[in-house]
């Protein structure tokens, strides 16, 4: 459902130089698409942006190889409907390998056949948080014989952190710029 945003995005005039240098953070400069929209509309609450910001490109450019990171981003992204996380991750999913089998599978979810068990694993982990808040035993001993504490640490703070953000853009109506992957529509049945 398209409709305007609830906040719009700061235009370039409105930015000061403090909050130019917030939303053209180089963490996120070399993806093949950045979030814009997103920043200049976050930003308006500078305090909560640069904690956020801080929280985000340590996540981002952590300990879980980037293929498992964007696997976890792209299922949050399909279960909270996000259309602005879909777009930019969507691409960002592409670049690291992502075949068209596997960007389906992502909206079937774990059962899909083109999954390993580890990427079964990862998509159950987001399922199991994002319906009960928690990791099942089953999924956590199958994440166990792939990553060390820390990535451990980090599979439920990426969904957390996705979640957040998918929850964001949602209720703001932050739009992603035109030409960007679209959320697939959910099939009936």
């Amino acid at each position: 459902m398209a409709r305007s945003p609830r906040l719009p995005p700061l235009s370039d005039e409105q930015l000061d130089d403090e909050a130019r240098t917030l939303v053209t953070a180089s963490w996120f400069s070399d993806r093949p698409t950045n979030g814009q929209n997103f920043f200049k509309t976050f930003v308006r609450h500078r305090d909560l942006f640069r904690v956020w910001n801080d929280f985000g490109r340590v996540l981002f450019n952590s300990k879980l190889p980037d293929r498992d990171r964007e696997l976890l981003i792209m299922r949050t992204a399909w279960l909270t409907r996000c259309t602005f996380e879909w777009a930019y991750h969507e691409p960002l999913a592409r670049q690291l390998g992502f075949s068209d089998e596997e960007i389906e599978g992502v909206l079937e979810g774990p059962d899909a056949l083109c999954w390993s068990e580890l990427d079964a694993a990862l998509l159950r982990a987001v399922d199991d948080l994002y319906l009960d808040a928690v990791i099942t035993d089953k999924v956590w001993a199958v994440l166990r014989t792939a990553y060390d504490d820390l990535q451990l640490i980090e599979v439920p703070l990426v969904v957390g952190q996705y979640q957040l953000v998918a929850y964001f853009n949602n209720t703001m109506g932050v739009e992603p710029a035109a030409g960007l992957p679209h959320l697939p529509q959910p099939s009936r049945g």
